[in-house]
């Protein structure tokens, strides 16, 4: 639950009743630990009797993140943008292990058709991560994730270009003035 005014609850009654197993307040959320099925039970008792309404766990995150300092705010939402992508990256990495450990010990051909196409596989993660990227922030700060994800992908366009074309063509450039 996200209360208003903590300082109203009496921990100790509550921790003496038979049914709570522990009772604890973390980053603006004061919780009640009861079994399972049980706390389901109280629950829907809570919100008839007080008559509350019932809150989604978007509206959760949202009301406990306003008791949150600036610098818990940041990590909060860091963490919600990249730990969704952690899988994706995890999976890449451990493909591009495979894929090097199979080179190295030469258990495949690294001219195979099927090898370039498994390497493509591995590394698309991080080819497109400012996709996945834009597209998880976008969910995060409530924008339009497949606009975002076309974003993402004007940052890894092949006709936009990179630090090192600029600085190929300014080379160039300079060898002409002198």
């Amino acid at each position: 639950m996200v209360l208003k005014d903590e300082s109203k609850v009496n921990i100790e009654e509550l921790e003496k009743l038979e049914e709570v197993k522990g009772v604890f307040s973390n980053i603006g959320q004061f919780q009640i630990i009861l079994g399972q099925g049980f706390v389901n039970k109280v629950y829907k008792e809570l919100i008839k009797i007080a008559d509350l309404k019932e809150s989604s766990t978007s509206d959760l995150k949202k009301d406990s993140m306003q008791k949150m300092n600036p610098i818990q705010k940041l990590a909060r939402i860091l963490s919600n943008i990249f730990v969704p992508i952690i899988p994706t990256i995890v999976a890449s990495g451990l493909l591009m292990g495979l894929l090097g450990m199979f080179k190295t010990f030469n258990l495949v051909n690294p001219e195979s058709g099927l090898f370039i196409l498994v390497d493509m596989f591995s590394n698309a993660a991080f080819v497109f991560l400012p996709i996945l990227v834009a597209f998880s922030a976008a969910k995060e700060f409530g924008a339009n994730p497949f606009l975002a994800a076309a974003l993402g992908g004007i940052l890894i366009h092949p006709a936009l270009q990179n630090a090192w074309t600029v600085g190929g063509e300014l080379k160039e450039q300079l060898m002409y003035l002198v």
